[in-house]
């Protein structure tokens, strides 16, 4: 063999000649089963191929190549293993000139193949399966560094190469379930020989050096082979290859992988909710890694898609909760209703966890671009069927993860009239949970020093003090958003007040509303506002001119007296201070059911009514005014009484309430009517 090096190198123009005899030898010796000759013959071409690297190594390569192929062809495993080993060999070569004629079509097919194998024998098929991928390594790191073999990114390349790594490494998924180890036996070496682990650092290769152009074709047969053998559900092994795809590639190429998952999960629109909750799933692990680094254009893409599914979602579930109701099979109709109930929570959870990465700029953009879908009173939906509330609701739960750890620098940017219109919208709904869930959203919005867990609770705070509430001073920018929005606001805290089927935590949430808009929005002019609001909704319980149920006349105030004996300590003014704790000492001697401690507790006693005439339970404005004399303030506005503005939603919304609200306030407001209500509307309102 020395020799025969030696001869090779010192006259390179031999090589082909050298290379011709061998293989005419070798495939004699292939053919008569003359398998110690043919591993003599293999050993020389390596040798030969690892010594010799001149010019005219070219033809040789192709006896070489020709060698290997036939070595693979037999149906030996023995003789496959050594081509294998062969071929890695050469793969390893880095070559000074590359090649224009050559192609690999036969080794993927043939390494593809291996990779399948199905050979009786427990060990024999391991070693063939693990020189199959080793096949397909050598492949892969021998053309993708070659620009003129572009080729092994087709589509007929990438359908057998992908799908042969993720066979072995589902294979060894299917072990670990099964409760057997990992590596099959008899290999005898640590990991290196496991079909599984091998095949998965391939696909990283693979996938490492996937360019721009050649991603889609990468991450499709991906998704064909998740179908074909039905991984969606259970998803774990899905879930695990885009772990592995999104780590492997180049970051910039993530949005592609995204892309090709909302593409797939729109072709599935019809498929079985469990499925669709796979793949949106899979969705939200891309998501969760590539929201980090670029996700590219897609980001409104991303949000319509899962928007869309989310209303396909919900309408499935109706459309089976009705055929239920007209059939007999009460429990299948069940079934399904709940998985509907897992897709929608996985496309929740994705909304979420995606807005929440992003900057804080397109995380401005997607909130409005969510709320834009939110179906609310204006729009043909007037009546608040159950499809249309489950869909508020969903939607306000992604907003609620969206806006999550959202800070804003000015309030206007945060709360533009766009956003804050449709979200007040909702809040005058007839519906407890959707107005919790519009105040959550306020909270995570105008809470930005993070006060809310302090709060937490509707309670007689001691020592707001204590608390150690963060706080800036107001800026002009806020103090503008307050005199253009506050009224709004205002009013619709006001409202929310009253509603019948008002519950512990709508009480809750109300107060923490009040309390964020003090620490974050409220100068002196707010402060003052703030105080009437609070003895309106004071007078509003005592008049109870809408008869409302006594717990939550008690409810309101309770939630004034907790909120008054707050923003005393807040402004930190002890008259004042005084008044409110006197006022909250009498009470619970004499009427405990007036304080949030006492109403909101089970089986509370409620009183038959309230006494109007006993003054000293409640907080009166002139002493309150009286108070607040002093610098800074503006104390005459107090005895100016708080009346909720009157909009367009108040006709729209037609309830009750509103036209009880408005005739109240004709003759109050007739000289301040708002631009949009007409005289012919008005005198519509006068006349109700």
């Amino acid at each position: 063999m020395e020799k025969l090096t030696f001869y090779a190198v010192s006259a390179p123009e031999k090589l082909d000649r050298i290379g011709a005899y061998l293989a005419e030898r070798l495939s004699r010796d292939v053919v008569r089963h003359r398998y110690g000759y043919v591993v003599i013959a293999m050993e020389a071409l390596d040798q030969l191929l690892m010594a010799c690297h001149s010019q005219s190594i070219k033809p040789f390569v192709e006896s070489f190549l020709h060698m290997v192929a036939k070595l693979l062809e037999s149906r030996e495993p023995d003789l496959q293993v050594l081509g294998t080993n062969s071929f890695v060999k050469f793969a390893n070569i880095e070559e000074d000139t590359p090649s224009y004629h050559r192609r690999y079509d036969f080794f993927v097919s043939q390494f593809s193949a291996m990779c399948h194998s199905t050979h009786e024998d427990p060990e024999t098929r391991t070693r063939i399966r693990v020189a199959g991928i080793k096949g397909l390594q050598g492949v892969v790191r021998k053309t993708v560094n070659d620009e003129l073999q572009a080729i092994i990114w087709e589509p007929q390349h990438m359908d057998k190469l992908i799908p042969s790594m993720l066979f072995n490494m589902q294979d060894s998924e299917d072990l670990d379930r099964a409760g057997h180890p990992s590596t099959p036996s008899g290999t005898g070496q640590d990991g290196e020989e496991n079909p599984a682990a091998l095949a998965e650092s391939c696909f990283r290769e693979l996938l490492g050096r996937a360019a721009y152009g050649n991603m889609n074709n990468a991450v499709r047969p991906v998704l064909v082979h998740l179908d074909n053998h039905h991984l969606w559900d259970p998803n774990e092994f899905a879930v695990s290859c885009f772990r592995i795809i999104m780590y492997s590639i180049q970051a910039q190429h993530s949005h592609h992988v995204i892309q090709q998952v909302l593409n797939h999960l729109d072709t599935h629109n019809k498929t079985t909710p469990r499925v669709r909750a796979g793949i949106v799933q899979v969705l939200l692990e891309t998501v969760a890694i590539a929201a980090k680094g670029s996700v590219g254009p897609t980001v409104l893409e991303v949000f319509n898609t899962l928007l869309k599914h989310l209303r396909m979602s919900v309408d499935f579930e109706l459309g089976e909760s009705s055929r239920r109701n007209s059939s007999t099979s009460v429990s299948s109709g069940r079934g399904k209703e709940s998985e509907e109930r897992i897709v929608q929570n996985a496309i929740i959870q994705t909304i979420g966890f995606f807005g929440g990465n992003l900057p804080d700029y397109q995380r401005a953009e997607v909130m409005m671009f969510i709320m834009g879908k939110v179906p609310v009173y204006g729009t043909p939906c007037h009546t608040l069927d159950t499809g249309t509330k489950r869909i508020q609701t969903m939607l306000l739960s992604s907003l609620i993860m969206v806006t999550s750890g959202f800070k804003s620098k000015s309030m206007a940017a945060a709360l533009p009239p766009p956003f804050l219109d449709p979200l007040f919208s909702i809040s005058l709904m007839e519906d407890s949970e959707l107005r919790q869930l519009v105040l959550e959203i306020l909270h995570n919005i105008i809470d930005r020093h993070d006060n809310r867990a302090k709060l937490r609770g509707i309670r007689i705070i001691p020592n707001v003090a204590a608390l150690k509430i963060k706080r800036e001073k107001i800026s002009k920018q806020d103090v503008a958003f307050m005199k253009k929005h506050g009224q709004q606001l205002y009013r619709h805290i006001y409202l929310g007040c009253k509603e019948e089927d008002n519950v512990h935590k709508n009480f809750e949430l109300l107060f923490t509303t009040l309390a964020i808009l003090t620490i974050e929005l409220a100068n002196e002019e707010v402060v003052i506002d703030l105080i009437r609001l609070a003895i309106a909704l004071q007078d509003m319980a005592l008049a109870n001119e809408e008869n409302m149920p006594m717990f939550i006349r008690c409810g309101i105030m309770a939630l004034v007296a907790a909120y008054l004996n707050f923003l005393s300590q807040m402004i930190a003014n002890p008259p004042f201070c005084q008044h409110v704790s006197k006022v909250i000492e009498l009470r619970n001697m004499d009427a405990p059911y007036l304080l949030p401690e006492h109403i909101f507790r089970d089986k509370c006693p409620l009183p038959e009514s309230l006494d109007k005439e006993d003054r000293l339970l409640y907080f009166q404005t002139s002493d309150m005014a009286e108070c607040l004399a002093g610098p800074g303030y503006n104390a005459e506005r107090l005895s100016i009484p708080y009346v909720p503005q009157v909009t367009d939603e108040d006709r729209l919304t037609r309830r009750k309430s509103f036209v009880d609200t408005i005739s109240l306030q004709v003759d109050i407001m007739s000289n301040s009517l708002p631009d949009k209500v007409g005289d012919k509307d008005w005198t519509q309102i006068k006349r109700k």
